[in-house]
């Protein structure tokens, strides 16, 4: 959902990217795991809040600088089951990774390792797996229906036209 990338100020507060559009809907969540270095933590948002081109956001228990700086690098989620309801054909990151990706043609690229958004459209960035064409990574534009024509999740797989010289 976005990740704390340093602090913020003296009094405890942190910079925050989200990952989430539009941005501020990161700030509904009043409860965020944050991970780091293998280690999960739930925190209580008491606040947060617009600046700049990002978020702001003070974490409860977390009332000066040296303890805030503690979060900086920590990636934000959130409980599945509070994530709102999509319409059909959209997906949350999270589905997507780890879906295989074949080409109409039935060749396997590999997996949706993760996604990337460029700010003109989201990226599949895809790696080798098992039975993968090669070893190659893949950035592949998220465009549903001119480049990814399906996604099965109940077969945890996407078809994509595209070029596997690419």
């Amino acid at each position: 959902m976005g990740k704390v990338t340093s602090v913020y100020g003296v009094k405890g507060w942190v910079k925050v990217f989200s990952y989430t559009q539009p941005k501020e809907n990161l700030a509904k969540y009043k409860v965020w795991s944050l991970q780091k270095c293998g280690k999960t933590q739930d925190v209580k948002v008491k606040q947060c809040k617009v600046h700049g081109n990002g978020l702001v956001a003070h974490i409860d228990g977390y009332d000066d600088r040296d303890q805030a700086k503690e979060l900086a690098e920590s990636y934000i989620k959130i409980d599945v089951a509070s994530l709102p309801e999509l319409e059909a054909g959209d997906f949350y990151w999270h589905q997507l990774e780890g879906l295989k990706v074949l080409t109409i043609e039935g060749q396997l690229l590999g997996k949706v390792h993760h996604l990337m958004e460029t700010g003109s459209n989201d990226v599949l960035v895809i790696r080798k797996c098992e039975g993968s064409l090669d070893a190659k990574e893949r950035l592949v534009p998220y465009l549903p229906d001119q480049v990814v024509k399906s996604v099965d999740l109940e077969l945890s797989q996407m078809t994509v036209d595209w070029d596997p010289e690419f």
